[in-house]
């Protein structure tokens, strides 16, 4: 029997809300389907089931908000030749999916450590909680502290039998009260952040002028609703950046860095009713600047219209945040646990700038990136850095 959680959908989140579901008891679920709809402080979220099988039950009411990790519907599994493609209207994520969650007490083979974060290791020891009992609902399984708090009361009551009234669910933030909420949850993952992550930071100058010029000749030939911004160009360096130092891309989870499985870059999302969202752009190093510009274009809609489904917002390997068009100059952001690094942009500036020992004027913008130590260090994040510079020298190779 498999069994289909709440998924995290972030550092930020401990639980969400059931609003509806798409499926029903006896119908064949697909890898990368949308099964649920769940509503989070940062707004409705499209929830895919990484797990294939029939459904058998399900378990949870709509309307009712449950912690993370807790058991929402139960599938019985299929064989790989029984499995169909997902319908049109619900494709398979463009990336390999995720492995399905641990069971909630995985066998731990002796001298193996449960993965966990330092703070819920603390919380386990405070509660006297058995970490390998506890089921890690963070990404690649990760116990979190809401993990532990969960395991340390009393558990759920089973599901009533069919006809009983289920119990009144605590109340989700009321509409209003969704952006106060939502710093909240931002509030309380970047104090995480900065108390666990030993955070350093490099910033550089880099000369625009080639990579605007190059936008403005490739812009002309194409439709106004295709024309490229100067984002596109940087989200794609920034990725190929990466792979010359792929230590920045990933995840430091149970005391040691796991790499990321592609390169899905992050985009901080402002929205209009207050906070942010940073959903992936998947394997931006592979993708054309056309397919990057797109991209983003409807992740952005998507996230202001609360549209985005949950493995835009599980698995960003490293978020780039771009604040240019407020008139920023330099932004040094907060890594986004467990990720290791972070990139930022300002706004370009027209700065005196030497060429050839000929002083002149060129679009110069500001590049940051924040890092943690445990990863690398400041001679790797300045040689990521320079292949970012470097790149955007050279627009048309990327």
């Amino acid at each position: 029997m498999l069994e289909f959680r709440m998924p995290s959908l972030g550092a930020d989140m401990d639980a969400g809300t059931l609003v509806e579901w798409r499926i029903a008891p006896g119908q064949t679920v697909t890898r990368g389907q949308v099964v649920a709809v769940v509503e989070t402080e940062k707004g409705a979220v499209d929830v895919e089931s990484w797990q294939a099988g029939v459904v058998a039950q399900l378990l949870v009411a709509v309307g009712t908000r449950v912690p993370v990790g807790t058991v929402l519907a139960t599938l019985e599994g299929v064989a790989p030749a029984a499995s169909v493609a997902p319908p049109a209207a619900t494709p398979a994520p463009p990336h390999p999916a995720p492995p399905p969650p641990a069971p909630p007490a995985p066998a731990v083979s002796a001298g193996a450590r449960p993965l966990a974060s330092p703070a819920a290791r603390r919380r386990a020891r405070e509660q006297n909680v058995e970490l390998a009992s506890v089921h890690g609902s963070g990404p690649h399984g990760e116990i979190t502290v809401a993990d532990v708090e969960r395991e340390a009361t009393p558990s759920t009551p089973a599901p009533p039998a069919t006809g009983e009234a289920l119990p009144s669910p605590p109340p989700a933030p009321a509409t209003s009260d969704r952006g106060a909420a939502m710093r909240q949850a931002i509030a309380a993952s970047m104090t995480r952040s900065k108390r666990e992550i030993p955070h350093y930071y490099l910033g550089a100058s880099i000369d625009m002028g080639p990579s605007l010029s190059w936008l403005r000749e490739q812009n002309l030939s194409r439709p106004v609703t295709a024309r490229l911004l100067p984002i596109a160009l940087q989200l794609k360096a920034v990725a190929l950046a990466l792979r010359e130092t792929p230590e920045l891309n990933g995840f430091w989870i149970d005391g040691a860095f796991r790499p990321g499985v592609g390169t899905h870059v992050g985009v901080a999302i402002s929205l209009r009713r207050g906070g942010l969202v940073a959903p992936a752009i998947h394997d931006v190093d592979t993708l054309s600047l056309g397919d990057v510009m797109q991209a983003l274009s409807e992740v952005t809609a998507r996230a202001r219209e609360s549209r985005l489904r949950s493995s835009e917002l599980s698995d960003p390997t490293i978020t780039v945040t771009a604040l240019g068009e407020r008139g920023v100059e330099t932004v040094f952001g907060v890594i986004h646990p467990p990720q290791v690094a972070m990139v930022g942009f300002g706004t370009t500036l027209d700065r005196p700038w030497a060429i050839d020992g000929l002083l002149g004027v060129r679009p110069v913008v500001m590049a940051s990136l924040s890092a943690d130590h445990r990863v690398s260090d400041g001679h790797r994040g300045a040689r990521f850095l320079a292949a970012l510079g470097e790149l955007l020298q050279h627009p048309e190779t990327l």
